[in-house]
């Protein structure tokens, strides 16, 4: 190049690529995919965690059945969380315990009424038409009278119920009631007010009553007309053995029950703000108060004091039965009854549960419950445990007492 030539450099030109179509959906993907995927990763470990990882890839049945009060035991959270860990989900139709009895029950894979009489009912049809039903006993509740603390006193004042102090309590939540008294006091149509009511603060002009739902569809309200016929005249009546006796016992004992409630009402009522008003004594199970107070204890951090429980002497303990009308309800059967998660729930619930021998098992609802600062109740030695009257003659009773259909009982049937 000559002297005084200008050198000439060319400039590097530098290119913008334009981002590829590729790579943005690459970056479109990641922003869309990666908070799914973190979704999903969390999903995963909460089903691993509660040991339901693999049910999207298995079958859930639905199982439909038909109960009155044990519905409690399948409504809970934590029964089904378990059932569906065996691929079962439960599907309730609500009635009472007799209406169950008394109803077509083919609909149903299994039901579950609350007391022997109304499973009776069920397995001797079934049998005699040849058509399956296999009972499982998973656990039982006593038959029991609600009540509040004031109405309580004014029968112990009255000398017809007796507190018993639980351990770790200032006040008593559980009475012995003297049934025989009790039902003489609702034979001569007395009043609260005349008990004496008042000292305890309140003013009640209504009769002394315990009320119960229908007799005609529940088994909480026919258990209870039984102890009634069995302890009316305080003289040690066995049970009706014939049917002019158990006609005889219906006509004598009609007056002193009183009935209107639906079944699924008369705890929710119990425990409902208004019920010290609407029905000062309900017939209930047991179960349902000792869940009511565990629950009651672990939201208010103490016991409703106000609600107690009267244990009538000559105490019927109502045997519910679930009874699976196929083999998928024979598979749930046995789980309620065999798996120990769900029986431990169902004692959790309140229930006694019991052993292959059908006994209650332990004392492990004692244990649970002073564990969670709840009264254990305890009668055993107070009450006499009564007979149930053969089936024929409960049936006539209760359509006596609630003028319907007596169910129809098979020859020899119990």
């Amino acid at each position: 190049m000559a002297v005084g030539e200008r050198q000439t450099v060319e400039e590097p030109r530098l290119g913008i690529r334009r981002a590829s179509r590729s790579a943005r959906s690459r970056r479109s993907f990641l922003v869309t995919f990666l908070p799914l995927l973190a979704v999903v990763l969390t999903g995963t470990a909460a089903l691993a965690v509660s040991g339901n990882i693999l049910l999207p890839a298995q079958r859930v049945i639905t199982l439909e059945g038909k109960m009155a009060s044990k519905r409690d035991f399948f409504e809970d959270d934590e029964v089904k969380r378990l059932l569906l860990k065996h691929h079962i989900r439960v599907h309730i139709t609500s009635t009472g315990s007799r209406e169950v009895a008394v109803r077509g029950v083919d609909a149903y894979d299994f039901v579950f009424p609350s007391g022997q009489p109304a499973g009776d009912l069920i397995t001797g049809e079934r049998a005699a038409a040849g058509r399956y039903a296999k009972v499982h006993r998973p656990f039982v509740s006593p038959i029991v009278l609600a009540t509040y603390r004031e109405y309580a006193d004014t029968l112990a004042d009255a000398g017809i119920a007796r507190p018993r102090r639980a351990e770790g309590t200032d006040e008593p939540y559980y009475y012995a009631l003297d049934m025989p008294k009790f039902l003489r006091h609702i034979h001569e149509k007395r009043r609260w007010n005349d008990l004496g009511i008042r000292r305890h603060g309140l003013a009640n002009a209504n009769r002394i009553v315990a009320q119960t739902p229908d007799v005609c569809g529940s088994n909480s309200a026919g258990t209870y007309l039984a102890l009634v016929a069995f302890t009316w005249r305080g003289d040690g009546d066995e049970v009706p053995d014939s049917d002019r006796e158990a006609d005889e016992r219906a006509r004598a004992v009609r007056h002193l029950m009183e009935q209107g409630l639906p079944a699924a009402d008369v705890f929710r009522t119990y425990i409902s703000p208004e019920g010290k008003n609407i029905a000062p004594v309900v017939v209930a199970y047991e179960h349902q108060y000792l869940a009511y107070q565990v629950r009651y204890r672990a939201g208010a951090k103490k016991l409703d004091s106000q609600r107690v429980l009267l244990y009538p002497s000559g105490q019927f303990v109502t045997q519910p039965q679930f009874i699976a009308l196929n083999k998928d309800g024979d598979r749930l059967g046995e789980l309620i009854t065999h798996d120990p998660r769900l029986r431990r729930r169902a004692m959790e619930l309140g229930f006694r549960i019991l052993d292959p021998s059908g006994q209650v098992a332990g004392d492990q609802l004692s244990a649970f419950l002073r564990d969670h600062r709840v009264p254990v109740p305890s009668f055993s030695g107070d009450a006499t445990r009564s007979a149930m009257p053969r089936l024929r003659y409960l049936e006539r009773m209760i359509s006596y007492v609630g003028d319907c259909p007596a169910a129809d009982i098979l020859p020899g049937g119990q």
